[in-house]
């Protein structure tokens, strides 16, 4: 095989020489409509920033093929992961994740591990945010917490997307840094949980900024403090002439913890290196649209893009921090 490819391009070198001249072999592109699955509810992060993307593609043709957008978040995304697991060998399914990559199989068990399937690119980091309603008087995150303190232990309820997952893990995390219990009511999408907010059927969430900033820009709730070390860099108006870059950190407001979540892109198993490439190619062309700017400002993202040993490392220390956190929280499926 090895002399059969060496004398063909021994022929080619030589007819070019002549003065023949061949097309350069196209690198890999898909032949029909690319699944881009997204393991959870619609209205969410993860769905935002996958249907934005798949205009992003359309609106500037980026790609010959349609960007079908799928939502598997069946067993908090588990449905999602496994198809992408079993689908080896196929490169015209993609999917976009947050933490439920680690998330999922350390609370339920499944036979999935992030390393059944492909790493392409690290997309952005996603914040989270102490939202209440802005009906009520808390004006910042340490009244707030006074506030549930003083409140019987488990009446104040606080909204997230799903259970044993990033909010509730946050959530959890508060409890313990500041000696008070929630009530912890699990929604299945960000979407949903912003709703819930508004109409007072929980008292606070840790949603994503892109969940609430319309609930917000609309005066109907309010940011508290962001899970990060440092504040957001957004220094736009969104409401009442505050900015995202306005909100501080919650380890300022006595809450010593913070959290960012992956928003990332793996392919299954068995793709090869210009699959890959041609992947991560696509996603550098809609990084650099102006669509994707706005995006990146309106859900006030962290930027950071990895791919390759960088992307990977970055993966294997979040899945040991993520361990680690479900076993305090008590979260570990009785197999991990």
């Amino acid at each position: 095989m090895r002399r059969s490819t060496h004398l063909a391009f021994g022929a080619i070198a030589a007819m070019c020489a002549g003065g023949i001249t061949f097309p350069a072999t196209a690198a890999w592109e898909p032949v029909r409509p690319v699944e881009f699955i997204v393991p959870a509810g619609t209205g969410g992060g993860a769905d935002q920033m996958a249907r934005t993307i798949q205009g992003i593609v359309t609106k500037h043709s980026l790609m010959k093929q349609p960007l079908v957008v799928i939502n598997k978040s069946g067993g908090a995304g588990g449905e999602g992961f496994l198809d992408l697991k079993g689908s080896g060998g196929n490169p015209h399914k993609i999917i976009i994740t947050l933490s439920n990559l680690f998330t999922t199989p350390l609370a339920t068990g499944i036979p999935f591990n992030w390393k059944d399937l492909t790493p392409v690119a690290m997309l952005a980091l996603d914040e989270f945010v102490l939202w209440v309603n802005a009906e009520k008087p808390y004006k910042t995150a340490k009244e707030y917490i006074e506030a549930v303190k003083a409140a019987p232990a488990g009446s104040m309820k606080m909204g997230g997307t799903g259970s044993k997952q990033e909010d509730q893990i946050i959530t959890v995390a508060v409890e313990k840094a500041t000696s008070t219990r929630f009530t912890y009511i699990p929604y299945k999408g960000g979407g949903e949980v912003a709703v819930q907010l508004v109409g007072n059927h929980v008292d606070s969430t840790v949603n994503n900024p892109i969940e609430a900033v319309a609930q917000w820009r609309g005066g109907k709730l309010r940011p508290l403090c962001v899970f990060d070390a440092q504040p957001m860099s957004y220094d736009e108006q969104i409401a009442d002439g505050k900015s995202w870059k306005d909100i501080p950190t919650c380890k300022s407001q006595g809450l010593d913890m913070e959290y960012l979540m992956l928003r990332g892109i793996f392919m299954s198993p068995r793709a090869t290196k210009d699959q890959v490439e041609y992947y991560i190619d696509l996603f550098k062309k809609v990084r650099a649209t102006p669509e994707w700017q706005d995006f990146m400002k309106s859900g006030a993202f962290n930027t950071t893009f990895l791919t390759g040993a960088d992307y990977a490392k970055w993966i294997e220390a979040e899945e040991k921090r993520h361990q680690t956190l479900m076993k305090d929280a008590g979260f570990l499926a009785p197999s991990n």
